[in-house]
């Protein structure tokens, strides 16, 4: 067991509450048990919270850091109205953007955590910290992801850049089409030179105190997890098999390893998207997920980006979708059981009515879809499975698109959660998206009547339709 806090016994009926606090006095002893408060923990296949099933409505925000530094780009006015709004409507853990390189691609992003030097970003640095000190006084919590295996914030093609001397292949580059850019980045995974720059930095953000509330990272109760990367894959698959499937699996493992030297107390994830992110190979997901330092699964479900939808033919597409969504999410509560570990749908989302960027469009099948896959959280729960929680992809709150084309420029401040290569308003989820928060709010009172989620505000789901 690890550390968790009062708090989630406080939400529990009184009996009940008892009866765990005296268990985990009994099991671990007084002096254990403060130690692992707060911290959100596994034991036989489950997340626990300072005793307690947790399970949790998740999103993510992987500006969060952003928002959080005191600089043009920084907003911490508006970041504190997000973390109000989501906690209101009862979404309590945010997977967020840890680390972020200055790379050659044509759309990523212009202000990074790192470049190729030792030196690294203290401003947007100092933004975590102070994200970190904010969820952690909302009872919040935090996913950290390490690493891109997309271009759109540097990732592993950027560190393959810097020590390759100079060559990379961007995404979407008609003289590199696919699959030469998944091909391409995978070579991140067998680059020693890659990697030692990796590592120092996940050295310095693992260790780091921080600067708001003086606590270091690893005995921060805010952080759940440290995840490795943002959808890794193990390359491309052709008649010989996957390109990189060795390196792949020896990366986890190694990457894993040094984070559970450096810091004991937090889990650690991958970030996988699921067996597509394996090209459906079964096996390639599993053993993944089966290595020692790999605390928990992960899958992520993209019905436009895989196929299943268009927007333009929606009648005939969604039926398909929702069945295909089902038969995903059922596969991959099997493969959790059969690890014998908890798992986590940390991102999934579709488009507006129509395919429409502007938050004025109307959400039914994306609200149908979230409420499908909400369903099969809460049965999953209430049968003991594995299904601990989701992160939608993604929270727009009160960001709005600069342009009226809905893309983004380099210099663009409002962040929406959609990242730079994608139409600001594709994916993201406003402050005022009632509709969409309804669905969300009614899951979150169904976690908490289920004995493992925090309860949202009383009353309703809160929305706004202010100026933001």
């Amino acid at each position: 067991m690890r550390r968790e806090s009062t708090r989630v016994l406080r939400r529990l009926p009184a009996l009940r509450r008892v009866a765990l606090a005296a268990l985990l006095w009994l099991v671990v002893g007084p002096a254990a048990a403060d130690a692992t408060r707060g911290f959100v923990t596994i034991a036989d296949g489950r997340f626990l919270l300072d005793g307690a099933p947790y399970c949790f409505v998740g999103t993510n925000l992987w500006y969060g850091a952003y928002l959080g530094a005191d600089a043009a780009y920084g907003d911490r006015e508006r970041l504190g109205r997000e973390l109000d709004r989501l906690r209101a409507n009862g979404i309590t853990n945010l997977r967020v953007l840890g680390a972020s390189e200055k790379s050659p691609f044509g759309k990523s992003l212009q202000v990074t955590f790192r470049d190729a030097g030792p030196q690294y970003n203290e401003t947007l640095l100092r933004g975590l910290d102070y994200l970190l000190n904010d969820l952690a006084a909302r009872d919040m919590h935090a996913v950290i992801w390490l690493n891109n295996f997309w271009e759109w914030s540097g990732g592993m093609g950027t560190y393959l850049y810097w020590t390759n001397g100079g060559t990379f292949v961007d995404l979407g580059d008609p003289e590199h089409p696919w699959p030469a850019f998944p091909d391409f980045t995978a070579g991140f995974y067998g680059s020693e030179a890659a990697n030692r720059l990796f590592r120092h930095y996940v050295k310095a953000l693992v260790t780091r105190t921080n600067t708001v509330n003086g606590k270091p990272y690893a005995e921060d109760p805010a952080i759940m997890a440290w995840q490795l990367a943002n959808e890794p894959r193990p390359g491309y698959r052709n008649e010989l098999g996957f390109s990189r499937l060795d390196t792949y699996y020896r990366w986890i493992a190694d990457s894993a390893g040094l984070i559970r030297r450096l810091d004991p107390n937090h889990l650690v994830s991958i970030g996988s998207e699921g067996t597509m992110g394996c090209l459906q190979d079964e096996t390639c997901y599993l053993e993944a997920h089966a290595i020692e330092g790999i605390d928990y699964l992960t899958f992520h479900m993209w019905p436009k980006n895989w196929s299943w939808f268009d927007a333009t033919n929606a009648a005939e597409t969604f039926p398909r979708t929702q069945a295909r969504a089902d038969a995903y999410i059922t596969d991959h509560l099997a493969f959790a059981a059969r690890l014998g570990k908890p798992i986590v749908l940390e991102e999934f989302g579709l488009e507006r009515d129509g395919g429409a960027f502007d938050r004025a469009a109307p959400t039914t099948l994306r609200d149908d879809l979230y409420a499908r896959v909400f369903g099969h959280v809460e049965r999953s729960l209430a049968q003991g499975g594995p299904f601990a929680g989701t992160n939608f992809w993604t929270w727009g709150g009160y960001g709005r698109a600069h342009h009226t084309d809905f893309q983004w420029r380099p210099g663009d401040l409002s962040f929406t959660g959609d990242p730079p290569q994608e139409a600001q308003g594709l994916n993201s989820v406003f402050a005022d998206d009632a509709s969409t928060l309804a669905v969300v709010y009614d899951h979150a009172l169904q976690l908490e009547r289920l004995g493992c989620g925090a309860a949202p505000a009383a009353g309703q789901p809160s929305t706004a339709s202010e100026t933001p």
